[in-house]
């Protein structure tokens, strides 16, 4: 009865049925057997042999498919050889661990980090191995004069052929990241620190990329690698203060030496382009002179020869067409005769031009 637990059918977890009671696990149990034995018939080491075969039967089938992403290919090995590669899609092998199908992401860009990490990485080798001492050991490097620099930076990889990624090289990701190390440190090695910390990141970037090319491809790791990127490149913490006054002086000094060629591009062409229009200016006065006085030359040789042929004629003529040049700016015209001895006195000599007579 209900009432007996406290309990109503409304608070029983089982529901609200006509029996309110959880069931009998005993019971549950024997059923179970009593189906078993309707499957397996006679019971005995006979059903015991066709219930183990049943799960051999389904544990081949759950392992004799697998699946490759879009992105991989899949290595199939027969009792540890190779034997082919599979593209992405679904594919059967044989069960029970006679084929092993391990899948290589070799459309996928890989990357690997040097001093630092990032929150969720799933690439065991992407990011330092170790703890904080490891990872700070691998970015103390020694430049080319004696200092110290933490570089930090990252590799970013793909592989290239999937049967060398597995069977060439063991490990070949902690490989490639002992290759970085190596190779990292002996470009840095080679420059000084004002070069590793500020103008020559884009030249380390490019060298440490080919050497790394080179060593994975002469270790026959079936890698590529894309790109190597600096990340923070700090100097010691002992000196870092030191480092930011020489940075910060590095930079007042580019500002000054951007302005004065500010100031140099502003002035230098407006000057260079009054001196090309004052030599232009000159260079046409010049020709213009040039062209004038040999024009002149020309009219008197012409003239000259005229006033060979008839002097008279040439200097009657030359008088004329002078009086007609110079009279019509004359406004006071006085005509006196040529046989007058003397100047007439009511002639007013200080009328001037455009006076009234």
């Amino acid at each position: 009865m209900p009432s007996q637990n406290g309990n109503s059918g409304r608070g029983n977890p089982w529901g609200s049925g006509a029996n309110p009671n959880p069931p009998d696990l005993e019971a549950l149990v024997q059923q179970g057997q009593d189906r078993l034995k309707q499957i397996l018939p006679g019971g005995g080491p006979r059903g015991v042999i066709v219930l183990a075969l049943l799960v051999l039967v389904g544990l081949g089938a759950w392992t004799a498919y697998y699946t490759v992403p879009s992105d991989s290919v899949a290595v199939v090995q027969r009792f540890g050889e190779y034997r082919k590669d599979v593209p992405p899609g679904l594919h059967f092998k044989l069960p029970m661990g006679i084929d092993v199908a391990t899948i290589v992401p070799v459309k996928r860009q890989l990357k690997q980090e040097f001093g630092f990490t990032t929150p969720g990485a799933s690439d065991p080798y992407q990011s330092p191995r170790g703890g904080e001492r490891e990872t700070k050991l691998e970015t103390e490097m020694v430049t080319g004069d004696l200092n110290a620099a933490l570089v930090e930076w990252v590799v970013q990889y793909r592989i290239s052929d999937p049967v060398k990624y597995l069977f060439e090289v063991r490990e070949p990701g902690e490989t490639l990241r002992y290759v970085s190390e190596s190779v990292m440190r002996e470009v840095v090695g080679d420059r000084t620190v004002d070069e590793v910390i500020t103008v020559g990141r884009q030249e380390i970037e490019i060298e440490a990329l080919a050497k790394m090319q080179v060593l994975s491809s002469k270790y026959v790791m079936g890698i590529s690698i894309d790109q190597v990127q600096l990340k923070n490149i700090n100097p010691p913490q002992p000196v870092q203060a030191s480092f930011n006054e020489v940075n910060q002086a590095q930079q007042e000094k580019e500002k000054l030496i951007n302005e004065a060629r500010r100031d140099y591009n502003k002035v230098i062409p407006l000057a260079e382009g009054e001196k090309d229009q004052r030599i232009r200016e000159a260079d046409g006065y010049r020709l213009k002179r040039i062209n004038e006085a040999e024009g002149d030359v020309a009219r008197f040789n012409a003239l000259l020869a005229e006033y060979s042929k008839a002097p008279e004629v040439t200097r009657r003529r030359i008088y004329i067409e002078t009086m007609q040049e110079v009279m019509p700016g004359i406004r006071a015209k006085i005509i006196v005769d040529e046989e007058t001895r003397s100047i007439l006195p009511l002639l007013n000599l200080d009328t001037r031009k455009g006076d009234k007579p």
